[in-house]
This record gives structure tokens, C-alpha cells and sequence, in this order.
């Protein structure tokens, strides 16, 4: 059963050894400034900017890179590597950026609901607490793919319009709380506060288990300021101003792809990231299990 969330158990602790020793590099890295203070508007300007800067993407698993859920390593990534990643990546870097601002910030573990209604496994997805300065909450995701563009007021029970949908935060059993998406139920939030290591098996499982959709299917997806772009494997997908566009890549012109993820995506790649076997690299989000952290991540 869940609880309400302790408010002082949001966390805001200064660590000895930083683990963002140049939160204006990270800032740089999405196009923003340093906030005057850390209030509401300076976190939507923070949050809208990252998800148009920082991809969400599975990568790693089809590079035989590993991935670690350890501060330093996925700041090292985003940031120094300027990569992207799935929730567990880079709801965590966006987290210690946001404490390094003066936020207070909580990992909170939610479980993505399927088509019919299902709850995915424990962890399945990372959603994240932040208090403002003016004791505000709001509920910040910047690895949920097509999702909301702006944090959600945490304690708002109402419809919430945004540039991607009328979202509604409402009640749950347990004391747990839904997240809607125009009317569909989109994930099941826990609001105790986690620390980054309760994630682990939920990022493990989501990195080799052949139910969830990561191993199976290439994904990278990106906000833009009038739509979205997906790249998966060699099927390019964009949305502008709500028309959708899909183009099939030939398979020989591996360097055509290359130049989509440096060009679209900022991601430089030495070598392509490897098809799922049994799975055509024309595989996208199209075939993507509702179980998935990224439902949503092929604009519709």
C-alpha cells in the first residue's frame, strides 16, 4: 500500500563530491540559462527544453554499450557524450540537475497500464517529485516519450491542458495515483519516494527480457518545436504541425542513417546499432509493445 509522500523526504542534499560539477555544461546542453529561481516557470522552460534536446532512445542495449544506473556514468552520457536514454537514464540526470538548481526532487516508480487495462511489472518507469522554491509540486517526465510537454501540478485532480494532451492526474487504489492521457490511463504512480538503486531490476529487465519491447525494436525520439522526429532503425518518422510522415531508408546507405542521428538528434555513432534479431530494422513504434515505457513515441 502506498503512502502520501513525506515531503521532507524530498531530496535536496549537497553531496561533498558533486556529482553535476557543471551544471552549466548540462544547461547547455538543453539551450538554457541558469534559473534565477527554481519556481514553477523556470521548471517548465527547463523541462520543455530538455525534451527537445536530450533523445529518448535504447541504443545502448543494440550497441553492447551497459548501462548503469550510477549518477556520475549517466551524466557522463547525456551531458559529456551527449546521448539520450530511457527513463531510468534520463529522468535520473534531469533529477540531479534540478537539485543542483535548488529543487527539491524525489524518483518516484510507476508501472506503465497496457491497452486492456494491465499494470506492467514494478518499476517499469521512472516519474519524478519536484518541489519549487514556493513549496509547489509538480510532477516531471522527461522520459516517457510522447507524453506531456510541461511538468503536471502534482496535487491537481483536474484536467491539465498541454501541447500534448488533456492530462489528469486522479486518484488510484492504494493510495496510488493514474496518470491520463486524454482519458487513457497511461501509468500508475507510487508516490513514496525511491532512491536510484530500487530501479535497477526494472532497468535490468527492460534491457534483456524478450517481454519488454527495448530488445526487440530501435527507438530514438525527439521533441521538436512543431511536432516530433523518430528514428527507428531505418524507418524515419516526423510529425509537423500534426501531418505525419513516414520514409522507409534503403538498407545499403548505412551512412544516410548516421548522418539522421547526428543531424537530427546530435547523436555521432561510429556504427550503426544492430537490428534485433529476427526483427527487420524497419521494425518502429508502430510494433511496439503497450507495455513499454514509450507508448506514445511514434506521433500519431
Amino acid at each position: 500500500m502506498s503512502t502520501e509522500p513525506d515531503t521532507h523526504a524530498l531530496q535536496d542534499h549537497a553531496p561533498s563530491d558533486p556529482v553535476l560539477p557543471d551544471a552549466d555544461a548540462y544547461l547547455a546542453r538543453i539551450g538554457a540559462g541558469r534559473p534565477v529561481r527554481a519556481d514553477a516557470a523556470a521548471l517548465r522552460e527547463l523541462h520543455v527544453r530538455h525534451l527537445r534536446s536530450v533523445p529518448f532512445e535504447n541504443l545502448s542495449i543494440h550497441l553492447g554499450e551497459d548501462i548503469v544506473l550510477d549518477e556520475k556514468a549517466l551524466i557522463g552520457k547525456v551531458v559529456g557524450g551527449r546521448r539520450g536514454g530511457f527513463c531510468y537514464e534520463i529522468n535520473t540526470t534531469f533529477a540531479v540537475l534540478l537539485r543542483e538548481l535548488g529543487y527539491r526532487v524525489s524518483l518516484l516508480q510507476a508501472r506503465v497500464i497496457d491497452e486492456e487495462g494491465r499494470l506492467g511489472i514494478p518499476y517499469d518507469h521512472m516519474a519524478l517529485l519536484v518541489e519549487t522554491a514556493d513549496g509547489e509540486r509538480w510532477l516531471a517526465d522527461v522520459g516517457f516519450g510522447d507524453h506531456s510537454h510541461y511538468p503536471l501540478a502534482f496535487d491537481e485532480r483536474g484536467d491539465q491542458e498541454d501541447p500534448g494532451g488533456c492530462f489528469r492526474v486522479q486518484e488510484a487504489a492504494d493510495g496510488d495515483l493514474d496518470v491520463l492521457r486524454d482519458g487513457k490511463p497511461q501509468y500508475r504512480l507510487e508516490p513514496r519516494p525511491r532512491e536510484l538503486a530500487d530501479f535497477t531490476a526494472g532497468a535490468w529487465y527492460h534491457r534483456t527480457s524478450p517481454d519488454s519491447h527495448f530488445p526487440r525494436s530501435l527507438v530514438c525520439s525527439l521533441l521538436t518545436e512543431d511536432g516530433r522526429v523518430t528514428l527507428s532503425g531505418r524507418k524515419l518518422v516526423t510529425r509537423v504541425d500534426g501531418e505525419r510522415v513516414e520514409r522507409l531508408l534503403e538498407e545499403e546507405r548505412d551512412e544516410e542513417v548516421l548522418g539522421l542521428y547526428r543531424d537530427l538528434f546530435g547523436i555521432v555513432l561510429d556504427a550503426l546499432p544492430v537490428a534485433p534479431e529476427g526483427d527487420p530494422e524497419t521494425a518502429g513504434p508502430d510494433a511496439l509493445d503497450p507495455l513499454s515505457g514509450i507508448p506514445n513515441s511514434d506521433p500519431r
